[in-house]
């Protein structure tokens, strides 16, 4: 296991990271799960409030001993944002109290997604008035934030030299937050990469033309690779829902070495296979067609088609599409069949895409049974 500085915390903590959301079938199940990740090297637990009875069995976990100091862990829950400070004092009490723990190494402001809830860190009388009472009282030793949010709200947010840290999405298929990567290593952040595998392509599932075009190595490998070979990134999420799905990420725990000719090789025929195998249709993720007047968020549909023809990512295009309508801030945006064939898009796109053609073709591919977070 290798280990990184998460920014001005000045901690140490593991490449990947525990995260507990999945580890939900029993105290049981979790307890086995974050002790064989303690055992790995993995010195970073990570939990949140609203994820069932993840804090509880995280706390009762601790208490039963996890074979290290308590010290040499670094505990981070996450807490939902708040527009006044008392629900915020009483959410830090009772997360506490359910992880049976004196105080947090880390708390994180959990899906600060929007304008509103900026507004709401931000206000004097919001809820970081409760979180700076907590970090002086020692019961909070680093503060950070987690997002799902667009990227000019995180650079916003990155902006305001309230966090230590950052939980964000990033990976291979999703490069879109490239700029908050920078902007947080110019604040001397830590930042944490969220569910790498699952959201970031559902890559223990790869589909066969993925794999195929991932040889010699693995999808689930060369992405991990991506992050890891870049030292801006702190520490992976790995969401383990037993300890047999920890096999895969800690084959690749010592891995952070700069890409190999090999490796940047692969990276260069998937580039040359998705441009092939979308031709004039592919979509560069340059953002220029919103604001859409219907909210359908076109750039993010239009990703899902680009994965799923150049790829064969039709099954994580599903899941992810399913989410449109459904999940509220987490994930923002309706589907594209929303679309009124207004053409105020049309005018703003660089490639010229016919843009409300490609938005009823994803609909058609990926419309399925709605989905939803998991913890709902």
């Amino acid at each position: 296991m290798k280990y990184r500085r998460f920014g001005k915390t000045n901690r140490s903590l593991s490449v990947f990271s525990l995260g507990t959301m999945r580890c939900l079938a029993s105290a049981e199940v979790a307890y086995h799960t974050l002790a064989q990740a303690v055992a790995a090297g993995i010195n970073h637990l990570e939990t949140a409030q609203g994820y069932g009875k993840s804090e509880q069995y995280l706390g009762e976990a601790l208490q039963t001993g996890l074979g290290v100091p308590r010290s040499q862990l670094f505990i981070t829950t996450k807490l939902v944002p708040t527009a006044d400070a008392t629900t915020m004092a009483q959410a830090i009490d009772q997360s506490l109290d359910r992880l049976k723990l004196d105080y947090l190494d880390g708390l994180a402001i959990h899906g600060l997604n929007t304008w509103e809830h900026l507004d709401w860190i931000n206000a004097e009388t919001g809820c970081m008035q409760a979180v700076r009472q907590a970090v002086a009282e020692g019961l909070v030793r680093h503060v950070g934030f987690s997002t799902h949010g667009a990227l000019e709200v995180i650079l916003a947010t990155i902006a305001t030299d309230l966090f230590e840290f950052v939980n964000l999405h990033y990976t291979y298929f999703f490069q879109r937050n490239a700029p908050a990567i920078a902007f947080a290593q110019a604040k001397d952040m830590g930042v944490f990469i969220i569910s790498p595998a699952d959201k970031g392509g559902l890559l223990y599932t790869p589909s066969e033309t993925l794999e195929q075009l991932c040889q010699p190595f693995s999808p689930l490998e060369l992405n991990y690779r991506f992050l890891l070979s870049d030292p801006r990134m702190t520490t992976l999420s790995v969401g383990a829902a037993n300890a047999s799905e920890l096999a895969l990420p800690l084959a690749a725990a010592d891995r952070v070495e700069p890409l190999s000719p090999e490796e940047v090789a692969v990276f260069e025929r998937l580039e040359d296979h998705q441009a092939n195998a979308l031709g004039n249709d592919r979509c560069s993720q340059c953002y220029a067609c919103l604001p859409c007047p219907e909210g359908i968020h076109i750039p993010e549909v239009l990703r899902l088609r680009n994965l799923a023809i150049g790829y064969d990512m039709t099954q994580f295009g599903q899941y992810r599409y399913q989410m449109f309508e459904n999940a509220g801030h987490w994930f923002p945006g309706n589907k594209g069949n929303r679309c009124t064939n207004c053409g105020d898009c049309l005018p703003r796109c660089p490639e010229a895409l016919n843009i409300p053609a490609l938005l009823r073709d994803t609909h058609e591919r990926l419309n399925g049974k709605a989905g939803r977070r998991l913890w709902e």
